[in-house]
């Protein structure tokens, strides 16, 4: 019998179990086979679509934990400005923000590894249901082609944008889900931004350019059913027009991602179910932004299992209102940058931005 049972060992639920590893019997689970050397998949391995920057909100939370981030880890340039592409208004700005760039598939292997070794973890695993008994949860899990059952007193899903315990179990709790598409392109450049771009015509969310090194990479978030591919197409068409180094795609990824448009498309669970990261919707509305959430909603529930193990979700609302009253500020602020007018008076207005001299 296991105390707790964690699925997914992204940032969330890697940080759940190195926080409760030395206190409780866990059993970690995740689909990616984190276990085993990077260089074992000669590059077939399950890469998250993910830009790879860490923003200054969860800076601040590695600073909080005492993390600092590795070398190795690390990918150039360093990025200390936004480029704002209006493309449907015609208009660029600049901005003052750090970003740390890293490589995320090193970055998650490095947050993994910090787990105590007496947490069983368990890799290549694909999670498949679990049952309520009078004490206890009973799940099942496949590995190698096997089936397996363990029983464990709470479950916490930090599964990510497609959880399965939440599409399951709460199915009545859901929020809209958008398909991040990235294309990999091999540059010459030297381009020390992250650009931001905006066009309704493309997606009502937003895109993105991100280098990494000798690559430059183009994202953006999509609706499922709105001819993602076709709008993905036209986005590279309409950057022609600017310099970007888009030629022939060495590399493609994707991914859902949440969009929480009210705080009520945050759910944390019930009874002996938790939810954490962006399982539980914990993402930025307006940036798409996950990583200080999963290591906020994932203290935060350490925190809760600890101080009150006989009220853990009443405990775990109460610990994370500021995390919703962010959202929710959030949601407030999204107009300001989804609204082709508003966007326009406030580019127009030029408040906070700044001049690049080349």
């Amino acid at each position: 019998m296991y105390d707790i049972t964690i699925v997914g060992a992204g940032p969330a639920g890697a940080t759940l179990a190195r926080l409760l590893g030395n206190e409780y019997k866990i059993l970690l689970l995740d689909r990616r086979r984190l276990d085993i050397p990077l260089d074992s998949f000669n590059g077939a391995g399950i890469e998250k679509c993910c830009g790879g920057l860490i923003a200054p909100d969860a800076q601040n939370m590695l600073a909080r934990m005492g993390l600092g981030v590795p070398r190795e880890v690390l990918v150039g340039p360093q990025l200390f400005t936004v480029r704002t592409i209006d493309i449907q208004n015609k208009m660029e700005r600049y901005y003052q923000r750090h970003y740390i760039n890293i490589d995320r598939e090193k970055f998650d292997r490095w947050l993994f590894s910090m787990i105590p070794s007496h947490v069983d973890t368990l890799c290549g695993v694909s999670f498949k249901t679990f049952e309520e008994r009078s004490d206890s949860l009973r799940l099942k899990y496949k590995l190698n082609d096997k089936t397996y059952e363990a029983d464990t007193k709470y479950l916490i899903g930090a599964d990510g944008a497609s959880s399965i315990i939440r599409r399951r179990y709460f199915p009545n709790n859901q929020i809209q889900k958008y398909i991040s598409i990235q294309e990999w392109f091999k540059t010459n450049k030297r381009i020390a931004y992250y650009s931001a771009i905006f066009d309704s015509e493309i997606t009502d969310f937003y895109s993105w350019t991100i280098p990494k090194e000798d690559y430059l990479i183009l994202g953006s978030a999509l609706l499922p059913n709105d001819n993602p591919n076709e709008r993905f197409e036209l986005l590279k068409q309409k950057l022609k027009g600017y310099d970007f180094d888009i030629g022939e795609c060495v590399k493609r990824n994707g991914a859902y991602i949440l969009r929480p448009d009210r705080t009520k498309h945050i759910f944390l669970g019930n009874g002996r179910v938790a939810l954490i990261g962006e399982a539980a919707g914990w993402i930025s509305p307006t940036s798409a932004e996950g990583l200080s959430y999963a290591f906020r909603s994932a203290t935060a529930l350490a925190h809760s299992m600890k101080a009150s193990p006989q009220n853990i979700i009443e405990h775990y609302y109460n610990k994370t209102k500021s995390l919703r009253l962010n959202i929710l500020s959030k949601n407030l602020k999204a107009p300001f940058m989804y609204n082709k007018n508003i966007r326009r008076n406030v580019l127009q207005s030029g408040l906070l931005s700044m001049d690049i001299y080349k």
